[in-house]
């Protein structure tokens, strides 16, 4: 009896998914467990494997399309059952979402939750309802900035609310001039679902928190020191001991010494998070992702460096799941990896600071008044002052600064 394969649900707040890549086409054979597809959700990349052996029988989500959990997106069986197959197509699932063309079906009875549901019982009018039937991200958008979907004009297929109509709303203004002139020699490209919510969280990050940066300048010497003297030892537990595994340890010490700055704000309440969940950003080919090492500060430096290798390695192959992307209180970021010296990163919401840590390099620096070459990196705290003062977000970064700079080698 032929298998039917759904969209998994990734993680609780996961309501859809979008088919980023068949990796296997009809007719071919699959082993159980063997990657199927890719999946992208605003939570994570991921592959998804078959749930059983035979033959991939029919595709019913193409690439590109975004379905709820648990929708029917493929269908495995045996190869006689192709033909019993094709003869029954399955109905398109429900709520599809196609970048290339959105379509609604006017006489389709959905399914009312939440907004759907008080606009219902209101006896809103249908192009009401068909506003607040906007998608997820539009209605989260919504609810962060407090606008009510209702009042905005939608521009979507049947007067739905675009994230387009929504951030001009914000903006106080229309929708953003056309990219390009008709007749400009240009090359255009759909973005890739992982640069889409990229580029919404940012978008919403920097409308939410007034960034305000400090930047301090941090000597390895001692840090090097330390590197070259246990190297062996962490290298014959096929560990590196890298300069992230060190920087990761001062941060999550000097965010249990100042609280606020592993803090969130809700509305007019300050909520102090106690678990310190730090986020260690990954570059990807295409985009960027950022696995959580979860409870930081009680972790000694080797645990890190297995950590920060084993969550690094799986980001890069799609292997990471959906809660190793989720819970992050604080964030790092290394723009120095690629040569930048400094960075102003932008913070990851509902977070209120992230660090870029920028090249580390031999310079000339002064010490005890004498010219001296020494390993230097930058630092530079990009903070919420909302909630964070400039004093304090000194004081962070300085008590990070510190910590390096006279790093405890028992630690090691």
């Amino acid at each position: 009896m032929p298998t039917d394969v759904f969209m998994p649900q990734m993680g609780e707040s996961v309501a859809e998914g979008t088919i980023v890549r068949w990796l296997k086409q009809v007719g071919d054979a699959i082993d159980k467990d063997e990657p199927l597809f890719e999946v992208s959700t605003d939570k994570v990349d991921a592959e998804i494997p078959a749930p059983d052996a035979g033959v991939l029988l029919d595709i019913r989500v193409k690439e590109g399309d975004t379905v709820p959990v648990n929708s029917v997106v493929a269908v495995i069986g045996k190869e006689a059952d192709r033909e019993a197959v094709a003869a029954h197509p399955a109905s398109a699932p429900a709520a599809v979402t196609s970048p290339a063309s959105a379509r609604v079906t006017s006489d389709a009875a959905p399914v009312v939750r939440g907004a759907d549901a008080a606009a219902t019982s209101t006896g809103a009018s249908l192009d009401e309802r068909r506003r607040t039937r906007s998608s997820p991200l539009v209605r989260r958008m919504a609810k962060e900035h407090g606008v009510d979907i209702r009042a905005i004009a939608g521009t979507g297929v049947s007067g739905r609310v675009t994230r387009r109509d929504l951030e001009a709303a914000l903006a106080g203004g229309t929708a953003p001039a056309p990219a390009f002139a008709p007749g400009e020699d240009v090359r255009v490209e759909k973005m890739t679902v992982m640069r889409k919510k990229i580029a919404e969280h940012m978008v919403m990050s920097v409308r939410t928190s007034p960034h305000v940066y400090a930047t301090y300048e941090v000597d390895f010497g001692r840090i090097d020191d330390i590197r070259r003297a246990h190297r062996a030892s962490y290298e014959a537990e096929g560990l590196k001991l890298t300069y992230t595994a060190f920087i990761t340890k001062a941060v999550a010490d000097s965010l249990r010494e100042f609280p606020i700055v592993n803090a969130s704000v809700d509305g007019d309440t300050v909520v102090y998070r106690r678990d310190i969940n730090l986020g260690i950003a990954v570059a990807l080919e295409q985009g960027l992702i950022v696995p959580v090492i979860r409870a930081a500060d009680r972790c000694d430096l080797r645990t890190l460096c297995r950590t920060i290798q084993d969550l690094a390695q799986r980001a890069r192959t799609k292997q990471l799941k959906t809660e190793e992307v989720q819970g992050g209180t604080f964030t790092i970021t290394n723009p120095g990896m690629f040569g930048a010296r400094s960075g102003l990163a932008i913070i990851s919401q509902p977070q209120v600071a992230i660090l870029a840590v920028g090249s580390i390099d031999k310079r000339v620096v002064v010490v005890d008044d004498m010219i001296a070459i020494r390993p230097t990196g930058e630092f530079t705290l990009g903070f919420d002052h909302r909630l964070i003062d400039g004093a304090d977000g000194a004081r962070f970064l300085a008590a990070v600064k510190h910590r390096l700079e006279h790093f405890d080698e028992a630690l090691v």
